[in-house]
This record gives C-alpha cells, sequence and structure tokens, in this order.
C-alpha cells in the first residue's frame, strides 16, 4: 500500500522528524488558506501516487497566496502517469543548502534491509546508480540486531558529514528504520532531505510503502485514511478486478498469455527480435471467452499500445475459448490495433479451425509470432 506523501509525512511527524510546515488542500480556495497559514512563499504539490512530479508539472513555487490558489488551479486538473491530481500539499518552501537521499527498502537477493544515502539528493536514486554509482552509501541491516544508532552515524560520516550534522542526519536514518518495523515497510525514502542554510534537516519530501501481506495488522491506518490502496489507473484497476496480472511498460507491444512464466518468455522473444512490449497481461489458467475480450479490450486502452500479440499454451485454458474470445472482440470493434496470434495445447484444432473461419490468421510458434508482430509494429510506424 503507497502513501500520499501527506500521508506519510503524517507518520514521520510522529517520529519526531522536522518536516515543512504547511497542509493539503482540495481546492484552489483551500490552497489560499493554506499558503496564508504558512505565511511564506510555498511549493505546490501534486499529491499523487507517481515518480517524477516535477518533470510532469506537478510541483511549482509560489511566491504569494494568490499564485498558490492560481498553481493548484492548474495541477488539479492534471492526470499524472494516467492518475488524476485529486488534492495539492502547500509547504514552506525551504532555503536549501544542500539536497541529500535518504531510504531504505528490501535487497531481496541479500534477503536483507538495505540503508541507502547520498549526499546528492533531488533526483531518482536509479539514474544516480546509473550515472554516480560512488555517490550512493548502503549499509545492510542485520536482521538479528536491526538497524543501530552507530550504524546511522557511520552512514552519516561515509556521505561526507561533520560535527553536529553526523548526529542529526543520523537521527533521521534511525527514524526511517523505526517506521519501517512499526509498519511492516517495503520501500521509504526522503528525497529531497534538505539542509538548510540555517543548519538544520527537514523531510521535504516522504515516500512510504507498506507491505500488502501485512496490512491486516495496519487496520488502523486503513481505518484513518478513509481509503483503500488507490495508486491504479483505470485499466490496472480493470486488471485486479477480473483477476489478471497486469504491468505497464514502456513499449508498444501488449503480450496477452496464460501464466506468468509464458507472459515472461513471451516479452523475453519480442525484445530478441527487437520489438519492445507495452502490457504484460496474464489472464490466468481457465480463461473463457469472456475473460480473453476483455483482457484485449484492457490491453487496448493503453494508448502506447500499437499491436497484440495473444500467446496461449492451453492446458486448463482451451485455445477454442480463447478463439470465441477473439472473434467477441473483434466483432464487438475491441480490436483496435493489429493483432498476432499463436495458441497450441488444448482443443487447439478446434481453436484454429474457428480463427479459419473468420478469417483471422494465427501462427504455430512463439519465435514466429514475436517476429511477426514486432514487423507489424514497424510498419505502422
Amino acid at each position: 500500500m503507497k502513501l500520499f506523501e501527506h500521508e506519510a509525512k503524517d507518520i514521520f511527524r510522529a517520529f519526531n522528524m522536522p518536516t515543512p510546515s504547511g497542509g493539503v488542500a482540495m481546492t484552489p480556495k483551500e490552497a489560499t488558506e493554506r499558503a496564508a497559514e504558512v505565511g511564506k512563499p510555498v511549493v505546490v504539490k501534486a499529491m499523487v501516487l507517481a515518480g517524477k512530479r516535477g518533470k510532469a508539472g506537478g510541483v511549482k513555487f509560489a511566491d504569494t497566496p494568490q499564485e498558490a490558489e492560481k498553481f493548484a488551479e492548474e495541477i488539479l486538473k492534471m492526470r499524472i502517469n494516467d492518475l488524476p491530481v485529486e488534492a495539492v500539499l502547500i509547504e514552506e518552501k525551504l532555503d536549501i543548502e544542500q539536497e541529500i537521499y535518504a531510504g531504505i527498502t528490501i535487497d531481496r537477493n541479500e534477503r536483507k534491509y538495505v540503508v541507502i544515502g547520498s549526499a546528492a539528493g533531488g533526483m531518482s536514486i536509479e539514474e544516480l546508480a546509473e550515472e554516480s554509482p560512488e555517490k550512493i552509501i548502503k549499509m545492510y541491516v542485520d536482521p538479528s540486531l536491526g538497524f543501530q544508532a552507530f550504524e546511522a552515524r557511520q552512514m552519516a560520516i561515509a556521505m561526507g558529514f561533520k560535527g553536529k550534522q553526523i548526529n542529526q542526519l543520523g537521527s533521521f536514518f534511525l527514524k526511517l528504520w523505526k517506521i519501517v518495523e512499526a509498519y511492516d515497510v517495503e520501500l521509504t525514502e526522503i528525497n529531497p532531505l534538505i539542509l538548510t542554510k540555517d543548519g538544520k534537516f527537514y523531510a521535504a519530501d516522504a515516500r512510504l510503502n507498506i507491505d500488502d501481506n501485512s496490512l491486516y495488522r495496519h487496520k488502523a491506518i486503513i481505518e484513518k485514511l478513509k481509503r483503500e490502496p488507490v495508486d491504479q489507473n483505470e485499466r490496472e484497476r480493470l486488471a485486479t478486478e477480473n483477476d489478471m496480472a497486469y504491468v505497464e511498460l514502456d513499449g508498444n507491444i501488449a503480450c496477452i498469455c496464460n501464466g506468468a512464466g509464458l507472459t515472461m518468455a513471451t516479452l523475453d522473444a519480442i525484445s530478441l527480435y527487437g520489438g519492445k512490449a507495452s502490457t504484460f497481461l496474464d489472464l490466468g489458467g481457465g480463461a473463457d471467452a469472456e475473460r480473453v475480450e476483455k483482457g484485449i479490450e484492457i490491453a487496448l486502452m493503453y494508448p502506447k499500445v500499437k499491436a497484440i500479440l495473444v500467446n496461449i499454451m492451453g492446458g486448463i485454458t482451451r485455445c477454442d475459448d480463447v478463439a470465441r474470445g477473439i472473434l467477441a472482440a473483434r466483432n464487438d470493434g475491441d480490436i483496435t490495433a493489429p493483432i498476432v496470434i499463436r495458441m497450441v495445447g488444448t482443443n487447439e484444432e478446434e481453436g484454429q479451425e474457428i480463427l479459419k473461419k473468420a478469417g483471422i490468421p494465427f501462427l504455430k510458434t512463439m519465435e514466429e509470432a514475436a517476429s511477426k508482430v514486432v514487423e507489424l509494429v514497424k510498419e505502422v510506424a
């Protein structure tokens, strides 16, 4: 469960972590009021569970309450990563000396939590790792001991801080760890953690993801927030409601398969032939015609999709049911992009006959299908 920035900061403050003064606004008028309460220049930030808000225009600086109202009106009309902005956070604009990164996540290869810090904050940790990996400091947490105060200070020293700033920054890392322990956190980060010109540290940002499997232990959070997880766009929500595994990627070929392993192999095959997948959509086992049609409908809702590859290996999923679903999608006008079909297994002859009678071509190997769909995308482009 991902928390909005203001929700995460409420938890940060409960652990005595300094944050900029301010509040949430649902309307431009409320933004004016929040800015007036701050009484200083403010930052207006889109409250949306998506990264890179600044690059999308979802973070603006305002010198007056009237300017904050104007920016809030603009931001509240936005969609970022296809998610609507329904609130903005109005906070004091800090006098920045340095931007720092501080975070804790799980390293599944090491099977440990890892504390991450960098004196070069303000950019995504992924970009920083790629461009300047030497600037990232990591410390693994011994699960039997937890993260210790002396280790938090060692992180600050390794990041280049001296004097009283060692304890101040170390305190942030230690408090992050206590939050991780208290709330079964998968990822928490502050980017940027601000060092102001008068020598104080503030959590200017806050990210907090709680393990969904632990939510039964944190019902009080859900009750307090008065909401269920809301980080899904419309396509993801529909896939979840229909018990489909759905992940959006950066390419333009939608992969609709049955089984996670087959779907991953299909993504690899597309990459092998020079294409790039836009969609991982696993129909699951035993998909009937209605489910197949729904999967195609969901996949084509994603604007990046230029072609579809349906790759089915029939077991409990029957190829004749898949063929009927594809035919229904075509007859209902759901198929608005080129489609390539490969299906083998249970009732494959019956399924292929249905497609043949309908004039819908199909291929017999995944390699042929992947090569064909990549070729079709190039033709469309």
